[in-house]
């Protein structure tokens, strides 16, 4: 099976990274969609034998960042609106510690928080996640160190200690 066919088998990762993109499910699948159509129309520029999901990845931070700015260029509306609140809020002490972690990890900056999924949350090795962020493999490891700590750090209450705020 070569490589475009195995764009299909890539959607679940891509779906979980389309996610923490966009940190809301209504966006997910039009991110994902946007991904694949490039991909297929610019298949031609895929290296054959690297790592196709880095390179879908890519694609996505790509278009993701794009259409950040461009929204915001268009923004006419309020930010927040009450039909994307929840309206029931979790009754299981697990469901409400994972949102209350999820909600920390989407406080971080971005660039902490990106890294932090791709390698803690989504498994990619920390050369995978410098490819996808176009960054030194140390950038990578600096970040995912700094943002557990700062992670750690937010959901005991307290101030991360020797955290420099975000610089880089």
């Amino acid at each position: 099976m070569g490589a475009k066919e195995n764009i299909v088998e890539m959607i679940p990762a891509l779906r979980a990274y389309a996610w923490v993109l966009t940190r809301r499910h209504e966006d997910v699948d039009d991110l994902v969609q946007d991904t694949l159509v490039k991909a297929i129309d610019n298949f031609d520029k895929y290296q054959s034998g690297t790592n196709l999901r880095a390179w879908l990845m890519t694609i996505m931070r790509n278009t993701f960042l794009n259409n950040v700015k461009r929204a915001a260029r268009m923004q006419t509306g309020a930010e927040t609106c009450i039909s994307s609140s929840v309206s029931v809020p979790a009754t299981q002490e697990w469901t409400v510690r994972g949102h209350e972690m999820m909600d920390k990890v989407a406080e971080l900056p971005t660039h902490y928080r990106e890294t932090l999924i791709l390698v803690v949350m989504l498994g990619e090795s920390y050369e995978t996640a410098a490819r996808i962020c176009e960054v030194e493999v140390g950038t990578i490891k600096s970040r995912v160190n700094r943002a557990r700590r700062m992670l750690i750090a937010a959901l005991e209450g307290n101030e991360p200690e020797g955290v420099k705020p975000p610089s880089d």
